[in-house]
């Protein structure tokens, strides 16, 4: 499977991560989700992997521009509904395709599991 990176191009957290990628010499494949939209398959697998609310962003700006009912989320299925109406609510980035799901940029998890 190819490591694709998915997050958007004026991300500091990207731009940290695809640097890190780089300078290792690993081969990605950098997903903007506001150019690639995320697919109901690929969230919903992330959403099996991880905890749902790890991958919902609830400190962005989009987050704070929902209504109180859009915010009301209480599981994998109304989160994923979200994320795909607003992507800009996926915490970013996400790394997929490593062996391992990373959400969010820390260069001790890259480490460990892309060596």
């Amino acid at each position: 499977m190819t490591i694709k990176l998915y997050g958007l191009k004026n991300c500091d957290s990207c731009r940290s991560a695809r640097g890190w990628l780089d300078g290792h010499g690993v081969d990605y494949l950098f997903m903007d989700i506001r150019e690639h939209a995320l697919d109901a398959a690929t969230l919903a697998r992330w959403c099996r992997a991880i905890d749902w609310s790890v991958l919902l962003n609830r400190r962005s700006t989009t987050w704070r521009s929902l209504s109180e009912p859009e915010k009301q989320v209480g599981d994998a299925a109304g989160a994923c509904r979200l994320m795909l109406e607003h992507p800009t609510l996926l915490k970013r980035p996400v790394l997929d395709g490593a062996g391992e799901l990373l959400v969010g940029f820390r260069a001790d998890e890259y480490t460990r599991v892309l060596g």
